[in-house]
């Protein structure tokens, strides 16, 4: 089985897609909802946000929800690091330096210029209560 899934999956492993129920939120619409969660000044990973939504394999859908997220200015997508702590997502911005700036501005420690120090910021959506997305 492959280390990944694609959207498709998740949301398929999920219940969703397909004459699934219109009113459940998509895999997509999920991420975006713990995403807005994320306190200032902390971080989590795509691998934390997958999890947290029971599709374990899905990081890389996390990334391509967040990709896509409508509205990014409202959501802190520069929250989202990969799971050594790196800024993965950077480019999104144009460079990695304006997402090192964003975590900056809110205090987020650095070990190297676009790597965080996930021991002290690290937020894991797995400690709060998970209902609001389980399955």
């Amino acid at each position: 089985m492959p280390e990944t899934q694609s959207a498709f999956h998740a949301n398929a492993q999920c219940g969703e897609g397909r004459g699934s129920d219109s009113a459940r939120p998509t895999f997509f619409t999920r991420v975006f909802a713990l995403v807005s969660r994320i306190p200032r000044g902390r971080v989590t990973t795509y691998g934390a946000i997958a999890r947290a939504l029971g599709a374990p394999r899905a990081a890389r859908s996390v990334g391509w929800a967040l990709s896509l997220a409508p509205g990014e200015d409202a959501l802190p997508c520069h929250r989202v690091v990969d799971r050594n702590g790196f800024l993965s997502g950077g480019w999104h911005w144009g460079h990695p330096d304006v997402m090192a700036g964003l975590l900056s501005d809110e205090g987020v420690p650095f070990l190297d210029t676009y790597r965080v120090d996930l021991a002290a910021c690290l937020w894991l959506p797995d400690d709060e209560d998970p209902e609001p997305f389980s399955q």
